[in-house]
């Protein structure tokens, strides 16, 4: 209530892989605090904002492939913890029908080890390989040029006047429409004219000025023989008839296998169109891209790849799954310019900027969040920096903050870079003897690493004894033909004295009466979460929940509340799915009936066409800044930073930490994965699952071990500039040569998730987290910026380069680092020696035969 009163930005409010985004997001607006993020900025927001700025939607949770008509899919990064069942389901389509699967990765494990055609790069490169094959596309001349005319920018005309402040930018006539030239009419027209014939490359004069397409620039760019195959096979760590090989065999399954489906639908313009066309090459990316300082740009090259074939949201291709796609980039612009006492922000805390004038910094360039989410260091990160808050909040910098409060994020150990460090940090005091950071909430489920560093902690429930709601608002299960939601529910009560976190935060906000938590008299508007999933309207007639809207149930998106709602969830399953008409199934950025139903269900403010962006003009105005144009510059000091990396055409640049380090000392490259039967840090409280992962190895290449003269079973030291950890290794084939990996969040520290001390997590497990360097190496100006993409602020922890050294004898059979055993609360119960646990569910089988 003080910080309320006094400044809200003294609240710094940052959750994990939680699914109530959409809440916790709006309870920090209506605290009138911008230090609001959940965990995309360590986990994959490269991969999110490189999909929204270029094509209006993503990988993973905005989109899929076609699995029941695509015969060419790409998976590019993708572990096997990443939309785990959908994929193996997937799969098992595309195996049964014959379909091609071509997987890059450093690593052959999980859908890797099924793909036809396993393609093992060398970390860090898949944006050259990419290019490459745009290169050999662009070459060979298999581009979809009428797709390209339909639903992209490519034939839009930019202005070519270098030291200009427009230099880059659109053409834009008197209503600020962008323009093309009409290659017929010999005349500059609206890009959005459906009966031009626009030209796509070429050079013209408008008013005096010299102007080209975009298209003449992808061409120039990636026609340059930088991007041969031959010229980057050997950084890539794949042979350049293979990348040869495999443009030809993109451009033959979307140009000799083109799929037509008898199916009538009309377009944007209103031209009716009597099939469906479609180019059957479909692809997936995911934190094997995101996790890299050059994440961002090699994610909108995947996507420019896919466009340039024609295969986004056709039959066959990546197919968008509601509520998107939306506009490239989509509303609304991150809130937080302005911070009053006991006033909501006037907006949420994320979102998407399209220029300089919309960060979030001071006239000096100063950050205004504590993540600096929205600054020169990271202008496009739309799901904001969760991993430097602790740092940050420390050091005070850009300014001291009094509360820190977490959910689900376990930022003390497998959820942060630089763990000892970070560990330091929470305890650490100034010379008064107070804390730098003041005050810790966290609220979990278990006994995590970061609880014991907890002023208050709220102690949650699992998933089995709470409600939660996987909402169109935030993250849903909608797949692309319909949208759709869910519900968890209550399926026993809690044996503890434990709360829902998100009625606690309800609560909360009603003690505090923040606006829309109370009513007109000040009583709290929601009795809990499950009350608030049904009763809260973020807009007029739309809610967290779109199925079974209304009084009586029979509104579907909009509609007044239904209190049998959540009982009509229960009824069907859980889950509401809506399933499109044939004719809205395919080209959602310009398929009349299915925009006009977007509208409908909120999902877009207005039934226009979505144009993808394949050239950012977002991009392109923080390159005028950095030259010194508009209202809002960068300091002198990030110039040149930004002027390299808000590039309007994705390019490749090699990771920080590469491109800094003694690569002959720190040889190899180091990467952690989730199995797929433990999702991020949850896991190791299973005892089931316990028996399949207790212990993580660092898996290493055959020819790799013997050349360091090591074997099966060996103790390592892994060793990078950050520091070193011990861990036992394993010899595999399916590894890139260059590359070690292991699993992530099995090791443990002791004293938690109520292990014992002799617990094979925490005794032969390990972390990698505790050698990831959080901040670069200092630049010219002695400056060290968060080790994260330039662009959106993404975790680099993929970055990390390491060398192994077999350990001594002595120093065999046990992880180090070590630290202090965390004490155990006096409440706590000593974990069972031997579980017994369902032992009555045999017994009840057994008294039924």
């Amino acid at each position: 209530s003080n910080i309320r009163r006094t400044d809200p930005r003294k609240l710094a409010f940052f959750t994990g892989r939680d699914q109530s985004q959409s809440l916790t997001g709006w309870w920090a607006s209506q605290f009138g605090t911008p230090n609001f993020a959940a965990h995309g900025g360590f986990c994959s927001v490269n991969m999110a904002a490189g999909g929204l700025y270029t094509v209006g939607g993503s990988f993973w949770e905005f989109g899929e492939p076609d699995w029941d008509n695509t015969r060419y899919f790409m998976l590019f990064g993708v572990a096997e913890d990443h939309d785990s069942n959908p994929i193996k389901i997937g799969l098992g389509k595309l195996k049964a029908r014959g379909a091609k699967v071509v997987s890059i990765n450093p690593c052959r494990t999980g859908y890797n080890a099924i793909a036809d055609d396993w393609i093992g790069i060398r970390p860090g490169t898949d944006g050259l390989f990419v290019f490459a094959l745009i290169h050999e596309l662009l070459k060979a001349g298999r581009v979809d040029l009428e797709y390209l005319l339909r639903y992209t920018n490519a034939h839009s005309l930019l202005i070519q006047e270098p030291g200009a402040a427009d230099d880059g930018l659109f053409v834009r006539d008197a209503d600020g429409n962008p323009l093309a030239w009409d290659r017929m009419a010999k005349t500059p027209v609206s890009a959005a004219d459906a009966g031009a014939k626009p030209a796509l490359t070429g050079s013209f004069t408008i008013g005096g000025r010299r102007c080209v397409p975009v298209f003449q620039l992808i061409a120039d760019r990636y026609l340059d023989e930088s991007y041969a195959p031959d010229s980057v096979a050997e950084r890539c760590g794949i042979a350049a008839d293979t990348i040869r090989r495999i443009a030809a065999e993109l451009a033959h399954v979307a140009f000799e296998q083109t799929i037509e489906l008898p199916i009538a639908w009309t377009d944007w313009a209103g031209r009716r169109h009597e099939t469906i066309k479609g180019r059957p090459v479909s692809m997936h990316a995911m934190r094997g891209i995101s996790a890299h300082s050059n994440g961002f740009h090699t994610c909108r090259a995947i996507h420019l790849l896919q466009v340039l074939l024609g295969t986004v949201d056709v039959p066959g291709g990546f197919r968008f799954k509601p509520p998107y796609p939306r506009s490239a980039p989509p509303g609304p612009k991150p809130a937080g310019k302005t911070v009053k006492p006991m006033t909501p922000l006037d907006g949420m805390p994320l979102g998407f900027v399209c220029g300089p004038d919309d960060l979030l910094v001071d006239e000096a360039g100063t950050p205004l969040r504590i993540d600096k989410a929205y600054s020169w260091d990271a202008p496009l990160a739309a799901h904001g920096l969760m991993h430097t808050v602790i740092r940050n909040a420390w050091a005070g910098d850009p300014y001291k903050i009094d509360t820190l409060m977490m959910y689900m994020s376990n930022m003390a150990w497998n959820s942060s870079m630089n763990t000892v460090e970070t560990m330091a940090m929470l305890t650490d005091s100034d010379e008064a003897g107070n804390y730098k950071i003041p005050f810790i909430i966290y609220s979990d489920a278990y006994y995590s690493e970061t609880v014991p560093f907890a002023d208050l902690v709220l102690p949650d429930t699992t998933y089995l004894e709470r409600h939660d709601c996987i909402s169109l608002l935030d993250r849903p299960i909608s797949h692309a033909d319909g949208p759709g939601d869910a519900i968890r529910h209550p399926v026993i009560e809690p044996d503890r004295d434990v709360r829902p976190f998100q009625s606690v935060l309800i609560e909360l906000g009603a003690r505090l009466g923040l606006p829309g938590f109370v009513d007109e008299d000040g009583s709290a508007r929601y009795r809990d979460y499950a009350d608030y999933i049904v009763n809260h309207e973020r807009t007029p007639g739309i809610g967290p929940l779109a199925g079974w809207r209304g009084k009586d149930g029979t509104s579907t998106g909009r509609g007044e509340a239904n209190p049998d709602q959540l009982q009509r969830y229960i009824d069907n399953g859980g889950f509401w799915h809506h399933d499109f008409a044939d004719d809205q199934r395919y080209y959602k950025m310009a398929n009349r009936s299915y925009l006009d139903f977007a509208v409908q269900m909120g999902f877009i403010p207005k039934a226009e066409p979505i144009v993808f962006q394949l050239y950012s003009e977002p991009m392109q105005r923080f390159r005028l800044a950095a030259r010194g144009h508009g209202r809002v510059v960068p300091p002198k000091g990030d110039r040149q930073r930004i002027e390299t990396y808000m590039d309007p055409l994705p390019f490749w640049h090699m990771p920080f930490e590469e491109a800094v380090v003694d690569l002959e000392k720190y040889p190899l490259h180091a990467l952690t994965q989730r199995p797929m039967h433990m999702y991020h840090s949850w896991g190791s409280q299973n005892a089931w699952l316990r028996q399949i992962t207790s212990q993580n190895r660092l898996f290493v290449h055959h020819r790799t071990a013997a050349g360091l003269g090591l074997v099966d079973d060996d103790w390592v030291w892994i060793e990078s500039i950050n520091g070193r950890v011990k861990g036992q290794i394993k010899l595999i084939d399916g590894v890139n040569e260059s590359t070690v990996w292991t699993w992530n969040a099995i090791g443990k520290r002791r004293g938690s998730w109520g292990l014992k001390d002799d617990a094979a997590e925490s005794n032969r497990g390990f972390l990698l987290n505790h050698i990831i360097g959080d901040q670069t190496s200092a630049d010219a100006q002695g400056k060290r910026y968060s080790n994260s993409d330039p662009v959106t602020g993404q975790a680099a922890w993929f970055d990390l380069r390491v060398r192994i050294v077999k350990c001594a004898a002595e120093e065999a059979g046990f992880t180090e680092p070590q630290f202090q055993r965390f004490l155990q609360p006096p409440h706590f119960e000593p974990s069972p020696d031997r579980l017994i646990f369902g032992a009555e569910f045999r017994r009840a089988r057994e008294a039924t035969k």
